[in-house]
């Protein structure tokens, strides 16, 4: 049988296993063969991205409009970024300005 207290724990717990459930998921774009993979990529406003470099050559990221910006990375590091107000925002790689990408927000 069960009592108050532990009903409590239960009911404590239960809130707390919804509020995890709900926060949004990272999302991961990979720098590889010179090239972001997803170019293009949508999310919920709120969500953070990551990008990793995959790559045995030093990649960055860097926002057009100055919002956010990596340092180098090197082999399987990573640059994370939270995309709080929807939006469309391009990147590129500054070493390798033909590396582009899109984060589309919603």
């Amino acid at each position: 049988m069960l009592t108050a207290a532990s009903l409590a724990m239960l009911w404590g717990f239960a809130a707390t296993s919804t509020a995890v459930a709900e926060d949004p998921v990272p999302t991961v774009v990979v720098a590889k063969d010179f090239m972001f993979s997803p170019m293009t990529l949508t999310v919920k406003a709120g969500s953070k991205v990551t990008w990793t470099n995959m790559d045995d050559e030093p990649h960055t990221v860097v926002s057009d409009t100055a919002l956010f910006r990596s340092g180098a990375m090197d082999t399987n590091e990573s640059f994370s970024f939270k995309f709080d107000q929807p939006g469309t925002y391009h990147f590129t790689c500054s070493i390798h300005p033909r590396m582009i990408g899109t984060i589309v927000v919603r």
